[in-house]
């Protein structure tokens, strides 16, 4: 996995791409959403749409991203959820705790009408 961090607004756009399975790439993840938070940009919005593939640790860093960022006083949402990563949201419930969207612009602009 990969990632890319973009900002629009008043909001940071991370682009997941490939296989999201934790290690060292969650460990890059982790520290980027602190370096973010530091400089108190809290409304991130996780771009799914390039994701081939999520395991339990994948979805364990979107947890502790979500954490990281409402324990800031912002929030972590997701944006273009492919299907099979949905049914795994939603098997394991997490759907009910991610605030999600079908594009990246509706997720940008759920933090304008907050």
């Amino acid at each position: 996995m990969n990632f890319s961090v973009d900002e629009r607004y008043n909001a940071v756009v991370i682009t997941l791409k490939g296989n999201v399975m934790g290690g060292p790439d969650g460990a890059k993840l982790h520290e980027t959403l602190h370096e973010l938070k530091e400089q108190g940009k809290t409304n991130v919005v996780v771009d799914l749409s390039k994701v081939k593939f999520m395991n339990s640790s994948g979805l364990g860093m979107l947890i502790s991203g979500l954490t990281t960022m409402r324990n800031a006083g912002g929030d972590l949402r997701l944006a273009n959820v492919a299907d099979r990563i949905q049914s795994l949201l939603v098997i394991t419930k997490l759907i009910t705790v991610f605030k999600h969207y079908d594009s990246v612009e509706e997720a940008v602009k759920s933090y304008e009408e907050a």
